[in-house]
């Protein structure tokens, strides 16, 4: 009986152990000391994403962004990390930062993309599309594709024949999928392009009207989208204000990604502001009278 006792302790006491490690290989989100107090307030109190209010805007670098409504809800999108199988090298530095949050949202299953278990996050929304309301923040997904064929210098894209994969759509692998996310909140709409085409489908375009802020893959090497296929966006969108990402960013980034900084795109603008800080707030009343406004984080990142 002694016997029998102590090896279904250490069964108890493996089957602990395997579970801990299971979890933290996938998510600490179970030591977290955060609670869910801020999304109960919000659920219960409700709101108006119409309501004009002070919206902050933060950049971690990459094409990390969190958004905070004026009531105070987080949407952090697309937190980073390296590629865990080691393929494409040390793109990032550090860790990305476990920031408390929440909302975390993933737009592609892309590791520069889904390190949706860093931030300290109540919420976790990976390629989501439909919608979401909550307090005074409506989050709406629109289900896209990936850019599939790279135009810049580096042509990433031609890996997909030494992995056997079709990266194109229709028949395109899962992780060439991507979903554009649309934040309501403050009396503005935002939107997060992800890494997705240019050339999107009627749908997606339709609900991509009347953007007043664009959050969008703009670098030196064309990673992801040329200069022609920002112009043409941004001709199609009329955003009042557009937010460069997915460049590379001195400190959270490393030149592995092969990405090149924004600086020459945003020398060609005729209305940008150079931020001198990681973080930005708008209003509807301030950015009414804005024509493609540019905002350029440049190097200032949050750490």
């Amino acid at each position: 009986m002694k016997c029998l006792r102590n090896n279904i302790g250490l069964l108890i006491i493996f089957q602990l152990v395997t579970f801990s490690t299971i979890v933290s290989s996938d998510s600490d989100s179970w030591k977290f000391s955060e609670n869910n107090n801020n999304v109960i307030r919000m659920q219960t109190q409700g709101g108006d994403p119409e309501k004009s209010g002070d919206v902050k805007i933060e950049f971690y670098g990459h094409m990390a962004f969190k958004i905070t409504s004026p009531e105070g809800l987080s949407i952090l999108i697309d937190p980073w990390r390296n590629d865990p199988s080691g393929v494409w090298g040390r793109w990032f530095p550090n860790e990305f930062p476990e920031t408390a949050v929440d909302i975390v949202i993933s737009t592609h299953a892309h590791f520069d993309h889904d390190a949706v278990y860093r931030p300290h996050a109540i919420m976790v929304l990976e390629r989501m599309a439909g919608e979401l309301k909550l307090g005074d923040v409506k989050i709406t997904g629109i289900a896209e594709k990936h850019m599939c064929k790279s135009k810049g210098w580096y042509k990433w894209t031609d890996v997909a024949k030494e992995f056997s994969q079709e990266f194109c759509p229709p028949n395109n692998y899962l992780h060439m999928d991507n979903f554009i996310q649309i934040i309501e909140t403050g009396g503005l709409r935002i939107a997060h392009w992800g890494d997705n085409r240019p050339d999107l489908s009627k749908f997606a375009n339709e609900l991509l009207k009347n953007i007043d802020i664009l959050i969008m893959n703009i670098d030196g090497s064309s990673h992801i989208l040329s200069y022609q296929d920002i112009d043409d966006a941004l001709k199609r969108y009329q955003p009042r204000v557009v937010i460069p990402g997915h460049y590379y960013t001195k400190g959270a980034s490393s030149v592995l990604t092969t990405l090149d900084t924004a600086d020459e795109w945003v020398d060609r603008q005729d209305d940008v502001v150079r931020l001198k800080e990681s973080e930005l707030i708008l209003n509807p009343d301030k950015i009414n009278s804005f024509e493609q406004r540019i905002y350029y984080f440049g190097m200032n990142h949050i750490q």
